[in-house]
């Protein structure tokens, strides 16, 4: 196997199937080397498609993935076996073999299942959609009382380096006034900020406690994941999550 991935670490049931990419093991070039499974980026249509192959081959994925049009929306959708492309920044689904999948590079991917393993969800969290509501909105689509809920934090951009303006900080905390925890002051008027810990905090409004993941940087480790902050112009992992 030449594709390298990253599997959540969490009390999922045996018929959960979930993982990040990482850019490594495809053919893309230059700023996409080399598995770039995004199709917003300088890559070629001939490398993209390449490289969902390469996926879907490798890691004997059952269905092409339900590939989603991301627009930092805060649009779940619920998906079945009638693929068709879709703008949302979310998909779930109760349906066997039907692949849940998200395309980031910094933004947070997250990863969702029951512990009775009857659905799933991935969700696309920069921060707009993450202000905005992604994560409650696509939570709300699960029927499980919160205590059966599992949540998986994907690789995004990490605390020490995600510098942002006083705007988006305080937009944070007019939401809500505990977001302030996670923003730390930085140089020039601007504020370090939290992705993994706004997460949580939403995350836990909703009642949900059993939270795994969270302990990645897209943007110091070149070497592993593709990162839009550190190189503008780059490639993106995918995050895919089924019920097997």
């Amino acid at each position: 196997m030449t594709i390298k991935i990253i599997k959540p670490e969490w009390p999922a049931p045996k018929n959960i199937v979930a993982f990040t990419t990482t850019r490594t093991g495809g053919v893309s070039q230059d700023a996409c080397t080399s598995l770039n499974l995004g199709d917003r980026n300088a890559d070629t249509s001939e490398n993209i498609a390449a490289n969902r192959l390469i996926l879907r081959t490798e890691m004997h994925l059952p269905n092409e993935p339900y590939w989603i049009n991301q627009t930092h929306s805060t649009i779940a959708i619920e998906i079945d076996h009638n693929y068709k492309l879709t703008e949302a920044d979310a998909s779930f689904t109760t349906k066997t073999n039907c692949i849940c999948v998200v395309n980031t590079a910094d933004c947070l991917p997250l990863l969702v299942c029951d512990r009775d393993g009857t659905a799933v969800a991935a969700i696309h969290a920069g921060w707009r959609g993450l202000l905005d509501g992604i994560i409650e909105n696509t939570l709300d689509l699960f029927p499980q009382q919160p205590d059966e809920i599992l949540v998986w934090l994907g690789p995004a951009i990490g605390p020490t380096v995600y510098e942002v303006g006083n705007e988006i900080r305080a937009q944070f905390i007019e939401h809500d006034p505990q977001a302030e925890q996670a923003f730390v002051a930085s140089l020039n008027d601007r504020w370090l900020m939290n992705m993994y810990l706004l997460a949580r905090q939403r995350i836990h409004t909703k009642g949900i406690t059993a939270i795994y993941g969270g302990d990645h940087c897209t943007y110091t480790e070149n070497d592993r994941f593709f990162s839009h902050r550190r190189d503008s112009k780059t490639g993106r992992q995918a995050s895919l999550i089924y019920l097997s």
